[in-house]
């Protein structure tokens, strides 16, 4: 169901913008990789949930899911990904010396 949401999201954007001018911003240059592994993510939850019927496969894919989203979101907020990679980093780093 959260997939299917999502897919829903996505193409409600489309009555408020247009389907030429929302497929232009998904393939900007700027979001072309994001966009690409939210699409694969939200293939992949689907197909875990509907086909392979493994709810351990389909709860990994769905938290894949929910990162490529909050990232493909963050593409439109400018210098979003930036700080939030430089934040993960400072949280991530640690000094082993």
């Amino acid at each position: 169901m959260f997939s299917l949401g999502n897919l829903l999201a996505i193409g409600s954007t489309v009555f408020l913008i247009g389907p030429v001018q929302q497929i232009r911003m998904m393939l900007d240059p700027v979001r072309i990789y994001a966009t690409i592994v939210y699409i694969i993510c939200v293939i992949l939850a689907l197909v875990c949930a509907l086909w392979v019927r493994n709810k351990v496969l389909t709860l990994i894919a769905i938290v894949s899911e929910i990162c490529a989203l909050l990232w493909y979101s963050l593409s439109y907020v400018p210098f979003a990904r930036r700080m939030v990679s430089e934040l993960l980093v400072s949280c991530c780093d640690t000094d082993l010396s």
